[in-house]
């Protein structure tokens, strides 16, 4: 399960994002975007974060994910298209002459810090 590694890099980041701003207090939430075409579990996600949050600053933090999708551009009828799997040819005209954007991406968007 890979997404452990995930959430620790996740964790390593708040605390570097913390130090760096001068910040030691409590992280009440997490704000993640993990793209459906990123291979990564939610699921597995939330899991790890439950496992790995006790004794970190993000010890109790809520982590809320956004699950964006990707978009099908196609050159040849110019449609774009939110896709939530990996597409090969348009889903409007069948075309291959397509590309796939976005969706791939695990982004930390925010830290929501206990005020105090």
């Amino acid at each position: 399960m890979h997404e452990v590694s995930i959430v620790e890099a996740l964790i390593e980041q708040v605390e570097r994002q913390l130090a760096r701003a001068g910040h030691d207090g409590r992280v009440t939430r997490l704000e993640v975007e993990i793209g459906r075409l990123s291979g990564i579990s939610v699921d597995s996600v939330r899991f790890a974060f439950e496992l790995l949050a006790p004794g970190t600053l993000v010890e109790g933090a809520e982590m809320l994910v956004d699950e964006p999708k990707a978009v099908c551009a196609c050159r040849a009828c110019g449609r774009r298209s939110e896709i939530d799997e990996l597409a090969f040819d348009c889903p409007t005209c069948g075309s291959d002459q397509i590309t796939v954007e976005g969706g791939d991406q695990m982004v930390l968007r925010a830290i929501d810090l206990e005020e105090g």
